[in-house]
């Protein structure tokens, strides 16, 4: 039954999500206003705004002019209700849960945002940061996934400041922008969230995942190493990744 339920709210909060993707980039109000559809700005009823249902009921179209939903909506409400449904059959019922929910939602809204907009809003970014730093004042939190609280400041700066160095760097040496800010301060979510240790491996595990997903575009040359490419949701791989394999990673260095 509580799997269940996880699922679920896993299910709404991904439709939440689905707002602040579509809202934040065009600074909308994301609490106020009834959802709408983006094409004949028709209200969408309650009974068509239903997590994963709607959108197989209505296959996929909106049901007063017959334009495509995109798949989007649909993967972010199955994405937010795996990750819910899969947190809780790891930790239970407990802080950690509701910590790792938290960045969950943070991160899925950031991942879209970025995907399509080129921005990470400091509106998601700041919050993250102060949550990170704030939880690492209890000891009894995880002590094996989240750091103590001089771990957690030390990690925040660190991830900021290497990012920082590699922008100022690039734009010294090429004469134009590489990652943006938003990218420094994302890491630096990952730095207050799961301490300095973590920010060597998410770069690493981050940038891997970025040149593998450009390999074939840089075959068919569709792209060129200076191409622009939204870098956030690698990073969002890469930590998603380190915090599902952190105890092997600490247990090889410790």
């Amino acid at each position: 039954m509580l799997y269940t339920l996880a699922f679920i709210l896993g299910g709404i909060w991904g439709s939440f999500c689905n707002v602040c993707i579509y809202r934040l980039p065009l600074e909308k109000n994301i609490i106020k206003g009834r959802s709408f559809c983006p094409s004949c700005k028709e209200q969408i009823k309650w009974f068509d705004n239903i997590p994963f249902l709607s959108f197989i009921f209505l296959k996929g179209e909106c049901r007063n002019c017959k334009s495509k939903i995109h798949l989007q909506y649909f993967l972010v409400e199955l994405i937010s209700a795996t990750s819910f449904l899969l947190t809780y059959y790891l930790y239970g019922i407990s802080i950690t849960t509701l910590l790792l929910i938290i960045l969950i939602i943070f991160f899925i809204i950031i991942f879209f945002i970025d995907l399509k907009h080129y921005i990470i809003p400091n509106e998601l970014t700041f919050p993250l940061m102060l949550i990170g730093f704030i939880k690492s004042f209890d000891p009894n939190l995880n002590q094996s996934l989240f750091p103590n609280y001089i771990n957690s400041l030390i990690g925040g700066f660190f991830g900021y400041s290497i990012i920082w160095l590699i922008i100022f760097f690039y734009k010294t040496l090429r004469k134009k922008e590489g990652m943006g800010l938003g990218d420094a301060k994302l890491i630096a979510v990952v730095g207050f969230w799961f301490g300095w240790f973590s920010i060597p491996f998410v770069i690493f595990i981050s940038s891997m995942v970025a040149l593998i997903f450009s390999i074939p575009s840089l075959i068919k040359k569709t792209r060129d190493m200076s191409t622009q490419i939204p870098f956030g949701p690698f990073i969002i791989i890469g930590c998603l990744i380190y915090v599902t394999f952190a105890n092997q990673i600490k247990n090889l260095f410790f």
